[in-house]
């Protein structure tokens, strides 16, 4: 399977927000409005046209990624959310390459971490670890082991502090 990995254009939205809705639909942790969110985010300030991602298969968007400028202390960071994959598609590595290619993207762009509030099981097979190991904090409540950081560039600094989402996030 040929697994092509693009920068999202105007015309991919509808498809991004159908792979959003699906990949979401029935998760435990969801409340339904990740599409939404993508639509609030692409016109933010904190919008990087360069890490809004998509996979496609044969011609079709099966996969989505949008990593987000975000303030961590005094610094800055991007943050991963969302990350979809149609359900059909699921468990083929999809969502491996979308996130490998985020990060180098967002490195090549200067970022020294990314943040992700989802599943430790799957994202510490990214390179993510516990937040607060970094002293990097959300700004809501949640247990320590599902807010995660992964250092992107290892001869930057990690910026610490309490990390600082886009208006659109709803925080």
């Amino acid at each position: 399977m040929d697994i092509i990995i693009r920068q999202e254009s105007e015309s991919d939205f509808r498809a991004v927000e159908d792979v959003v809705t699906l990949a979401f639909k029935g998760a435990d942790h969801s409340d339904g409005n990740e599409a939404s969110l993508v639509r609030a985010l692409r016109t933010s300030g904190s919008f990087i046209p360069e890490l809004s991602l998509v996979a496609v298969v044969e011609g079709m968007i099966v996969g989505y990624i949008l990593l987000t400028k975000v303030g961590i202390g005094s610094g800055t960071g991007v943050a991963l959310a969302p990350l979809a994959v149609l359900p059909s598609f699921q468990r083929m590595g999809i969502g491996t390459v979308l996130v490998s290619r985020g990060h180098e993207e967002a490195k090549r762009m200067g970022f020294s971490v990314s943040v992700v509030l989802g599943s430790p099981d799957y994202y510490m097979r990214h390179g993510y670890k516990p937040a607060d190991a970094y002293c990097v904090y959300p700004p809501f409540d949640v247990a320590s082991e599902y807010y995660m950081v992964c250092v992107l560039d290892r001869c930057r600094t990690v910026p610490r502090g309490v990390v600082r989402y886009d208006s659109a996030f709803g925080i």
